[in-house]
């Protein structure tokens, strides 16, 4: 490569002598003057932050909400109508809700630069022939690239001298470690699988090897996925949607019951204008709830806590809804569904099964038992807390297999095993073997464990139950073929356990070939990652609540298909497609798959085989919510409606790109955060049924005095309707996002993508049951307590006419008797379809508290005199006021036998 001329780089499939003249290297590496030329070219090697959107245009979007505007016209009003304290507390609610939405979207971001900590900060390569230590950020394509255990890989590369075992979990989500060759040339199939590839941020667990770097920054498989992340914008959630929606329709009830008022006012009953204009405000005020956003907040952040404190952190209030009203659950299998711990459930021997964990079996103390435990507890470098014995340390097979050779006898101790070690074979992936050379009971013995197949091809005998050795036979292996192919169906690991006695006075064996032959086979162990007990429950919850699951997993199809069928998510015939099967697949098929409406297995699903899924399953009108761990969720988690990542096992790639993170990792966790979600979303509905059922008690007698000309008069002053709306509905209101569950609550279908929170039915319920009964009691107590004073129609009430205290005395009646059917509103808007009875009186407190509360403000309105001077109140005779006690009876009373006849309807339990 002359001068500064740009590099083209090579498709890593073509062989490595085309790749090594295209990237102008040799094995020796780059001069450092090239390599700083390079650098010029192809820029450093660390991940792009996508440019960062002006702070002041985003916080203004969050000023200029529907809500917002709406709130902000509530405060306007408010200052108009010479009430400033109002105005201000309106103006802190909109700055605050601003601020915390505003702060969500820094998330994006956060997700980059967690991606950009996977890179290490120096990589060992090649310069000048020797070795040398770099920054990572330095790397270019043609370096040559030393790989030893333990080393972060920086860059992709090739192989081009020996073999490494690499952890992949960050881009494949397998948990086991993979094994790459320079030997190993792929030159089809995908670019992860590829045998004698390494990963920018990826792990080196084992080996050394050589590797020419071919993709540096961006364009490596991590600068893609963090390229994907960028491009996958967060959409509002369906609350946020819906909520534009009841901001834009409750300012037009508001305008337009104002601006209906103002003619009327001023033209038919005759006002003067400044009076008809300053009574529309009050009117206009009346039926903008101030109290509308804090309520949902609070809602939500309810919802949060409780999550929280069940093992779920949400870290987007809005997503506490957007869980209710998930359709389908994309759900990972390890550590989400299982417990991501192995755990031996079979062992097969020449004599038997083995007893273990209470199964009958062979017992342990006999001759192949006892070898086998030895072989386990000897071949392995793994150890268990001798207080804990369930804990570990070590690579979670080997753990399990400890616990295992424990179970039997063995001593699993690591000062017995280091003591009797006296040569150690180590894990070769490509043969798939290890094997140690201990002494027992004085005699040197080959302990081996590895694949099935690896060491069936070099054992020549089998221990029989009385502890001889007898030659394997072709019949033998074939009845081994059985078992080894009967225990992979079922989704199992399996390793076979053999082992050789050396003969007395033999010198040890120096080489693995001489140690691992005419091997005697002990057995077979199969292995498990056991389901969560907890999840199939869950799952039954989800079918119950009508939410679809599909499994989406890096792991084996066959493992995954059995822990789904464990779980209840698959049947027998349920269909299980790898990564490869999608790749064939065109998205009209895939469409086709997805709208069947079963629940799916995807297994090896890569970063653009779950973001397919995603996007297929949102186009058809789902709400997905889709579990991760690895960097390669990371686009997945954004492009879901929810991404959930796992908060133990996942990497802070998944935790940051996602909504919603998992502090025990639990599947049972997701399904109890879908049913928090809903009681969330119901808790809206009641707060906007409540709210929207006073509007009418409250316009419709102001409509009623500007029909009749003024010869009735009004039945509120303006003070009152602000005292109704922020002192004595607020706190129930409030209150009642903190509704318990209503019963039967999973057991509904989930909502459509497209429902309105606002549905004909609730605005029926709202303005025409409840917010009608109550308009007759309290327009009933407003003329009893005009007629009980002696007034008649037409007779004048204002200040200096005989009937002025009277006519106060009839807006306090008026006043007092929608806050009795606030109270009879409250009791009905806590259920939608379930009755009083069956979810308690007293199941709510807070509203019993909010209750109280509202009446000593109601009292104190009407008995200080302070106060009547203010609100414009005068108590009404004792025999109307105890009227007011059947309001809340009747308000609840029709709504409950509204209730009932829907249940009946429907066929709902009471």
């Amino acid at each position: 490569m002359a001068g500064t001329d740009e590099v083209t780089l090579s498709d890593p499939r073509e062989p490595l002598v085309p790749l090594m003249r295209e990237l102008r290297t040799k094995p020796e590496g780059l001069s450092g003057r090239e390599a700083d030329r390079r650098r010029l070219v192809y820029g450093p090697n660390e991940l792009e932050r996508r440019r960062r959107t002006a702070w002041p245009g985003q916080l203004l979007r969050q000023l200029t909400h529907p809500l917002a505007l709406l709130l902000w016209l509530a405060a306007a009003l408010a200052f108009v109508s010479g009430t400033a304290p109002l105005g201000y507390a309106i103006v802190a609610v909109i700055v605050l809700n601003a601020a915390l939405a505003f702060a969500q979207e820094q998330q994006a971001e956060r997700a980059v630069e967690a991606l950009a900590a996977y890179l290490p900060a120096t990589a060992t390569v090649l310069r000048d022939g020797s070795r040398a230590v770099v920054e990572a950020r330095d790397l270019v394509p043609g370096d040559v690239l030393l790989i030893e255990e333990g080393d972060r890989v920086s860059a992709d590369a090739r192989l081009i001298d020996g073999g490494v075992e690499v952890d992949l979990s960050t881009l494949t989500g397998e948990s086991m470690p993979a094994y790459r060759s320079a030997e190993l040339l792929d030159l089809s199939g995908p670019l992860l699988e590829a045998r004698d590839l390494v990963f920018s941020g990826t792990s080196c667990t084992e080996g050394e090897a050589r590797a020419v770097v071919f993709a540096t920054g961006m364009h490596t498989e991590l600068g893609r996925i963090a390229a994907l992340s960028q491009r996958v914008e967060r959409e509002e959630s369906p609350l946020e949607r819906q909520v534009k929606r009841v901001a834009w329709l409750i300012a037009a009830v508001a305008v337009g019951a104002g601006a209906v008022f103002l003619p009327l006012g001023a033209l038919v009953a005759g006002l003067p204008l400044p009076e008809a204009v300053n009574f529309a405000i009050g009117l206009l005020v009346a039926n903008v709830p101030e109290g509308l956003l804090p309520t949902i907040t609070l809602a939500l952040a309810v919802g949060v806590r409780v999550l929280a404190r069940g093992g779920a952190v949400v870290k987007r209030l809005s997503a506490v809804e957007t869980l209710g009203s998930t359709t389908v659950i994309c759900t990972d299998k390890t550590g989400t569904l299982t417990r991501n711990r192995m755990t031996v459930t079979s062992i097969w021997t020449p004599a038997g099964l083995l007893a273990l964990d209470g199964v009958p079996g062979v017992p342990g103390s006999a001759p192949v038992p006892t070898a086998l435990a030895q072989a386990l507890a000897a071949c392995s470098n793994a150890e268990l807390d001798p207080d804990r014995p369930d804990e570990g340390a070590g690579d979670p097979t080997e753990v399990a297999l400890l616990r295992a050779a424990s179970a039997l006898g063995a001593d699993v101790a690591v000062d017995v095993r280091t003591g009797r070690r006296l040569r150690q074979f180590h894990f070769d992936p490509g043969l798939r073997l290890m094997s140690t050379v201990d002494r027992v009971a004085g005699r040197a013995v080959v302990h081996t464990k590895g694949a099935p197949e690896a060491v069936l091809d070099r054992a020549a005998g089998m221990l029989a139950p009385d502890g001889e050795t007898r030659a394997m036979t072709a019949q033998d292996r074939r009845m081994l073929a059985d078992v080894v192919a009967g225990y992979a169906r079922d989704g199992l690991r399996l390793l076979a356990v053999a082992h050789r006695v050396l003969p007395d006075g033999a010198s040890l064996p120096t080489r693995r070939e001489d140690a691992e032959r005419d091997l005697v086979l002990l057995g077979v162990v199969a292995m498990v990652d056991p389901p969560r007990p907890e999840v199939a429950e869950s799952v039954a919850r989800c079918h119950t609540a009508g939410i679809r699951l599909i499994v989406v997993t890096g792991d084996h199809a066959l493992t995954a298909a059995a822990i789904a069928r464990q779980v209840g998510i698959a049947r027998h015939d349920t269909v299980v497609l790898t990564g490869a099967d999608l790749e064939a697949m065109n998205e009209d098929e895939l469409d086709g798959v997805l709208a069947a409406g079963r629940e799916l297995i995807f297994a090896r699903s890569s970063p653009e085989v779950k973001l397919r899924i995603a996007d297929a399953l949102r186009a058809q009108g789902n709400v997905v919510a889709m579990t991760g761990d690895g960097v390669n969720d990371a686009p997945a988690l954004r492009r879901a409606d929810i991404g959930i990542a796992m908060g133990v096992t996942g990497t802070d790639v998944a935790r940051e790109a996602s909504t919603m993170v998992l502090t025990d990792d639990n599947f049972a966790t997701i399904v109890t955060a879908v049913e928090a979600g809903r009681r969330v979303y119901d808790n809206v509905r009641k707060f906007i049924v409540y709210i929207f059922a006073h509007a009418t008690p409250e316009v419709v007698p102001f409509l009623l005095f500007a029909l009749s000309g003024g010869a009735i008069p009004l039945p509120l002053t303006v003070l009152q309707i602000l005292a109704i709306d922020l002192g004595t509905e607020t706190v129930p209101a409030l209150a009642l996002g903190r509704e318990p569950a209503e019963p039967g609550l999973m057991g509904r279908p989930p909502r459509s993508r497209g429902e309105n929170i606002i549905s004909g039915s609730m605005l029926g319920r709202a303005w025409g049951l409840l917010g009608g009964v109550s308009t007759v009691l309290v327009l009933a107590g407003f003329f009893l307590a005009l007629v009980h004073g002696g007034w008649s129609l037409g007779a004048p009430v204002g200040p200096g006419t005989p009937l002025h205290h009277v006519w106060q005395e009839a807006t306090t009646m008026t006043f007092l008797g929608i806050v009795a059917c606030q109270i009879g509103t409250g009791l009905a808007s806590r259920t939608q379809y379930a009755s009083l009875r069956s979810i308690g009186l007293f199941s709510n407190r807070l509203l019993l508290w909010g209750i109280a509360a509202e009446l000593v403000f109601a009292a104190a309105l009407v008995t200080v005199p302070f106060l009547q001077r203010v609100f414009g109140t005068a108590a009404p005779p004792a025999e109307l006021l105890a009227l007011l006690v059947l309001f809340p009876v009747v308000v609840w009373g029709a709504d409950e036998l509204w209730r009932l006849v829907r249940r009946q309807r429907s066929g709902r339990a009471p």
